[in-house]
């Protein structure tokens, strides 16, 4: 089945921009290489914008309204398929990192997920809103697997000396915990380093997030409390890129990290 057939218009704004997308290319009786030419795109991206696979950028999304006379429908649905929340982006997300060549993470205020021992992910899912505790804690364990994977990815991580330090699930449950992050910080294609309390205000303070890169395609993803938003904008990609590195400049070196590791899960008692 072509996963253009499988999408439903009313999940959300990118499946309504795609299935429209398809519906005027067919109505106007235009070949994917044709409208390729017209709005300089590849005719197999054409085809992933049918699909949400892709997306048009802003350029192609007004070249496209001309070509089909449509005002500025295209541009009005991609503004909202690339702005509003779309509850499939956290499940879209997961996929991306599970077949990412890099993960660039950053986090300030728990143990990334990708990094979270079973007990304090079960200690998390139990303090939230979460129906099913257990099968939570199965199914983050189970996205672990992407570093051990027989083609790891290069992770980078960058988490706040207070998301270490906050004790979730008692002290016995921290000292495995940091145990873990010691353990992974080893490992060849991690690197895990500790943005200091000094630092003070920063932005990454915003807010956690993630760059994925598969290949030549990058995504971001920002979380929030709601629900987090997942973009393939280049801009958008590249500021969320710049903002780790800065805060990368700022956080301590590997081994510096890992004393402030051993002597913070020392303190745990």
């Amino acid at each position: 089945m072509v996963l253009r057939e499988t999408l439903d218009p009313k999940a959300s704004i990118k499946n309504l921009l795609a299935i429209h997308l398809h519906f005027l290319r067919t109505e106007h009786g235009y070949s994917c290489a044709y409208v390729g030419e017209r709005v300089r795109a590849a005719r197999q991206t054409v085809s992933h914008w049918e699909s949400t696979l892709r997306v048009p950028d802003e350029r192609q999304a007004e070249e496209l309204d001309r070509l089909y006379g449509t005002g500025e429908l295209v541009q009005a649905l991609l503004f909202y398929a690339t702005s509003l929340h779309e509850p499939e982006w956290f499940q879209r997300q997961v996929e991306l990192e599970a077949k990412a060549d890099v993960i660039q993470l950053y986090e300030c205020q728990v143990i990334p997920g990708v990094l979270q021992t079973e007990r304090y992910a079960r200690t998390v899912y139990t303090v939230g809103d979460v129906s099913d505790v257990e099968k939570s804690v199965r199914e983050r364990l189970s996205r672990q697997k992407t570093l051990t994977r027989p083609d790891p990815p290069r992770l980078w991580v960058l988490l706040e000396q207070d998301a270490m330090e906050r004790v979730v699930g008692g002290p016995e449950v921290m000292r495995e915990q940091i145990g873990r992050l010691l353990e992974i910080s080893e490992t060849p294609r991690v690197v895990l380093r500790i943005v200091p309390r000094s630092l003070a205000y920063h932005t990454g303070l915003l807010g956690a997030f993630k760059v994925l890169t598969l290949g030549r395609k990058a995504y971001a993803y920002t979380e929030a409390a709601a629900g987090g938003r997942l973009t393939e904008d280049p801009s958008e990609v590249r500021k969320m890129t710049e903002r780790f590195d800065l805060l990368g400049a700022d956080a301590l070196s590997r081994d510096d990290t890992r004393n402030l590791l051993r002597r913070v899960q020392e303190s745990m008692t």
